[in-house]
């Protein structure tokens, strides 16, 4: 049995530029083909737009406010949504708000640098 709590995981930087918290996958648990995260965005941060050619998402605001971009529609995202990002779709998330964003991002297949294409 794996259970890894939030306060115990050392944050990395992903390409994108978000600092993480990778929760479980295959780098810490015996999760294989999937990965659970927590990002963190500053006030008035953003992610750098990007994409992933095998990977979907799954983002769920857990505090703050943003704005996300998917393939060039914007949308505002608060507490509770969670945001359906296929793969090869560009996207990215800005902090709109006065409080540090935070959420989750589910991976299928888990985070890969690799799989990770900068697109600004």
């Amino acid at each position: 049995m794996d259970i890894k709590n939030l306060d115990e995981v050392a944050p990395f930087t992903t390409k994108d530029g978000s600092a993480i918290r990778e929760l479980l996958a295959y780098r810490n648990s015996v999760i294989r083909l999937q990965s659970l995260a927590e990002a963190r965005l500053p006030v008035g941060g953003a992610t750098q737009e990007h994409y992933h050619p095998k990977t979907e998402e799954i983002y769920y605001i857990t505090q703050g406010v943003g704005a996300i971009r998917i393939e060039g529609e914007v949308r505002a995202v608060r507490v509770g949504d969670a945001i359906a990002i296929p793969p090869g779709q560009k996207h990215k998330l800005w902090n709109t708000g006065a409080e540090e964003l935070r959420l989750l991002c589910c991976c299928a297949p888990g985070y890969e640098h690799a799989d990770t294409i900068i697109t600004e």
